[in-house]
């Protein structure tokens, strides 16, 4: 096959995990053994296609053309490698504990919950691999509306207000900011492709360029700059597993990786740096990482406290890219992956530490490392690599943003990096000290580890952590590629 063909297959197979959901609703068994081979599937498509990436080629495949001028078209380069080699392998991953979760707890709409996770995985494909604006944008509106019921997966009053919620925040961005920015720069540009070193270069001036950069980051609703972030935290009402994919696998990572291909392959680097940079982005990232850290330090409910770090930790990347600098631009991009590993770890322990043990709050997890000494050593791995400690994952990425930082002498986004990492430890370690050093004085007892399949999931995205640290060559000759 071609290099195109593996991207066109690469985009059919969730479609398929879709159909097969939907086609054996009455057959659990088989319903799960075909998503895991639809994942295992699409994994081994995105690895196939990296050899051709690596060696500098572009695949690329046209599906058809909206209208003339206009293709929605594919085009296989690093930054989509990158997010797509995430997407696929953490399927695999959530699949096997999706199985676990969706049993042990008793959960209802089993085959459209599987069948609308692979829809996001079908547009998180297709956003990764967008040739165009034009392409990502669809398939950015599509990942919302395939995920909207997973967010109110459970039918309650609280689920349709989540739902609410996530797509009026979502869709009212993409709708008022987003897409005007895909007009203009059609307008401004005379083309939506995405091109090395952008393609607005000699076409807009300071003011067009700072405008039309405010529409796009303030339309990429999914990387949650604050303002727009309170989606986030109001779809955790929905299961774990959807938790999961909506902070590590599709959702906000779909989020931030628009946020670093529009800054790197529409604007282009050197052509914003010489319009003045981006440092109001920069200044709106900061105050988005440190204050949804605060949040974070006060929330006692688990979940609650993770998705106020998937803000934060969001917001390292918009931060990252804003810089400007080759450094800067590498760390965005190897933090968007460090982050998918870590945080699902931590969400993936969260689900355990609810289905075996009823827990939701920090304040409950006192001693229950010693019950659930896998679950809880697992989430001190992502918790360590949120911090970014080596030897994880996490310190490679903020090394080359603070790197980055550094090389611009940009005090504020030193400064925040420093007292970013001061807060996650904060947030983090206490969880961690309560599971493993103090006694259980509530005596209700925390029970036993999750399902086996559960336990597996997060044991693997923990040692992925520390492979990503330990073996972080591939990650970071894509990388550079970017630069």
């Amino acid at each position: 096959m071609t290099g195109g063909e593996l991207a066109l297959a690469a985009l059919a197979v969730p479609l398929a995990g879709v159909a097969f959901a939907a086609a054996l609703h009455r057959n659990p068994d088989w319903r799960e053994a075909a998503t895991f081979a639809t994942a295992g599937m699409l994994f081994f498509l995105v690895v196939s296609l990296a050899p051709a990436v690596l060696a500098g080629e572009r695949p690329s495949v046209v599906l058809f053309e909206m209208l003339p001028g206009l293709p929605v078209a594919l085009a296989v380069e690093p930054l989509g490698w990158l997010f797509a080699a995430v997407a696929s392998s953490l399927w695999v991953v959530s699949t096997a504990y999706s199985v676990g979760y969706l049993r042990a707890n008793g959960e209802g709409r089993q085959s459209r919950f599987f069948a609308c996770f692979a829809g996001a995985i079908f547009a998180a494909v297709g956003i990764a691999f967008a040739g165009n604006l034009l392409t990502l944008f669809l398939f950015y509106e599509i990942l919302t509306l395939v995920t909207y019921p997973l967010v109110t997966h459970h039918g309650t009053d609280e689920a349709r207000r989540a739902g609410r919620v996530y797509l009026g925040v979502l869709v009212g961005t993409s709708i008022v900011f987003l897409l005007p920015a895909v007009i203009a720069t059609a307008a401004l540009a005379g083309t939506l492709d995405f091109r090395p070193g952008g393609i607005l270069g000699g076409r807009v001036d300071a003011t067009a360029a700072g405008v039309l950069l405010a529409l796009f980051m303030f339309g990429i609703g999914k990387a949650a700059l604050m303002p727009f972030h309170r989606w986030l935290p109001a779809a955790m009402v929905a299961p774990t597993p959807v938790s999961a994919l909506l902070h590590a696998v599709a959702v906000v990572k779909a989020g931030v990786f628009c946020v670093v291909k529009v800054i790197v392959y529409v604007f282009g680097t050197e052509t914003l740096a010489a319009l003045g940079g981006a440092a109001w982005l920069t200044a709106v990232a900061a105050f988005t990482l440190v204050a949804a850290s605060a949040v974070a330090l006060r929330a006692d409910n688990l979940k609650r406290r993770l998705a106020y770090s998937t803000v934060s930790q969001l917001a390292y990347v918009t931060m990252a890219a804003s810089l400007l600098t080759p450094a800067a631009v590498m760390g965005a991009a190897l933090h968007l992956v460090a982050h998918a590993f870590g945080k699902i770890t931590l969400f993936f322990a969260a689900g355990s530490i609810y289905t075996a043990a009823h827990k939701t709050e920090v304040s409950q997890l006192d001693g229950i490392g010693r019950a659930m000494p896998w679950t809880m050593g697992a989430f001190a791995v992502g918790a360590l690599s949120m911090i970014g400690l080596p030897p994880l994952a996490g310190f490679v990425s903020k090394w080359y943003i603070l790197t980055g930082a550094m090389g611009a002498r940009d005090w504020l986004v030193v400064g925040t990096l420093a007292a970013s990492t001061l807060l996650n430890a904060a947030y983090f370690l206490p969880i961690v000290y309560r599971a493993f050093f103090v006694a259980d004085t509530a005596g209700g007892g925390h029970g036993h580890e999750a399902p086996a399949p559960m336990v597996v999931a997060q044991a693997v995205t923990a040692a992925a952590c520390v492979a990503l640290f330990l073996f972080p060559g591939l990650a970071i000759a894509l990388a550079k590629a970017l630069t």
